[in-house]
């Protein structure tokens, strides 16, 4: 089996090869890494204690991890852990965000990569994130004694049609796995179905949800606030993490609504630094007043006169959420698949995104299904969704109430994961010791 699927892995790579070769020379992708890629030249670890693997493919898995490795190090500070990741941007982030420990590019699913891999980090327990289920990865691991976990699953339904497809060798990989920790019950069901054993299955919640703020009142929301002039009697719009089509949108609603309800308040928080200036002309040339958030001084704002804000800072999107009163996420109308939706949802704002949510689309779900978002389809969907909450504040504000109970109903996944994982390492790393 595994000749078979390094066969396969080779003939899929000789036919991807002229698109690899033309993003690597146009865009510089896939140089960095190759050796360990390739031939698992990952660097080796010293030390005999216990060590866990965590693997995130990119930018979301990276950020997911920092609360589980939080919680493993206060609990556990003789254990080691170390981080790969598959896309560039995943492996730069995990580096800034998790420095001084290891990290590295993950090998691809080549016997000799895997094998190779696991030799120089001799990992007690390999931790893969979401549904990173690789089968030579799995099987080597589990041959060498290494105990596997996959936490925080998910399994869409498109997915799981594509699994069972090759369902014998999937419940063959999933009964080499010592955890599976999904995310909710309907994951749960997709994984039993395709094989995987009752004894180590678990519902947990999802970790993207741990760690959100919910106090309005945190100490850094209200010094933005007060900076920004904000005042109970204001109804803050906050387009967050925007692309150039929410911009537009959300200053369309503005034009439409601000003359009939005089306490509307919109701050707008880019996506990406480089577009502030582009966002920074497009309201040179509306008939409104604006100011910049660099530009505050800390005085109290008048709204009369400056009742649009765009945030031209980076890292303060999580504290500004805290102010507004009805949210539009952003990343949902374009293609980028949308923005995270939770940190809105946590303040109990009354939440509302485009139909272009797809990395986000189990949050979604869950939102939808608890009555504690809006999908809006246009800016004109968008419009009448704001004015409603403008007519009706009662009705805005049970929207967002649900949104933050839902929230509150989701903390605790991380910790959650953490007791089922530990027993694993305690176990393997006893077993070792009495051999």
């Amino acid at each position: 089996m595994p000749y078979l699927l390094n066969l396969a892995y080779l003939l899929l790579l000789l036919l991807v090869s002229p698109w690899l070769l033309y993003r690597t020379v146009r865009h510089g992708k896939y140089r960095q890494g190759l050796a360990a890629r390739l031939f698992g030249q990952v660097p080796s670890r010293s030390g005999e204690q216990p060590c866990l693997w965590l693997h995130a493919v990119s930018v979301g898995e990276v950020n997911l991890l920092q609360p589980l490795l939080a919680g493993i190090e206060q609990q556990h500070p003789d254990w080691q852990c170390v981080i790969s990741t598959t896309t560039r941007t995943g492996f730069e982030l995990a580096r800034k965000k998790y420095a001084p420990r290891t990290v590295f590019y993950s090998p691809l699913d080549f016997s000799w990569s895997v094998k190779s891999a696991l030799r120089r980090i001799r990992p007690t327990l390999l931790v893969l994130v979401e549904l990173e289920l690789w089968p030579n990865l799995v099987r080597y691991s589990h041959k060498q004694g290494v105990q596997v976990a996959l936490i925080n699953g998910r399994l869409s339904e498109s997915s799981a049609r594509g699994y069972r497809r090759i369902r014998p060798l999937v419940s063959s990989m999933l009964r080499r796995l010592d955890l599976i920790a999904v995310q909710n019950d309907i994951y749960a069901d997709r994984f039993r179905a395709l094989g995987a054993s009752e004894e180590v299955l678990h519902v947990t919640g999802s970790m993207k949800f741990d760690g959100a703020i919910i106090d309005r009142k945190n100490e850094k929301t209200m010094e933005l606030a007060a900076l920004a002039g904000f005042t109970q009697d204001d109804t803050v719009l906050l387009a967050g993490s925007t692309q150039q089509e929410e911009e537009s949108i959300a200053l369309a609603t503005f034009d439409q609504l601000f003359q009939r309800y005089p306490q509307l308040r919109l701050v707008i928080v880019p996506r990406h630094p480089e577009r502030f200036d582009e966002v920074a002309a497009m309201l040179d040339h509306s008939p409104h007043d604006w100011q910049r958030r660099s530009e505050l001084t800390g005085e109290k704002q008048d709204p009369q006169v400056c009742r649009i804000l765009l945030v031209d800072v980076v890292g303060e999107l999580g504290a500004w959420w805290g102010s507004a009163q009805i949210a539009l996420v952003g990343g949902s109308f374009g293609s980028r698949g949308g923005q995270n939706m939770i940190e809105p949802a946590a303040y109990g704002a009354a939440v509302s995104f485009g139909p272009r949510t797809g990395n986000f689309r189990d949050v979604v779900q869950l939102m939808l299904a608890s009555d504690a978002a809006r999908v809006v389809q246009d800016g004109q969907e968008f419009s009448a969704f704001v004015e409603d909450c403008l007519e009706d504040p009662d009705k805005a504000r049970q929207l967002g109430i649900r949104a933050q109970q839902l929230v509150k109903q989701q903390l605790g996944a991380t910790e959650r994961t953490l007791q089922l994982v530990s027993p694993l390492v305690v176990r393997d790393h006893q077993a070792r010791s009495s051999d």
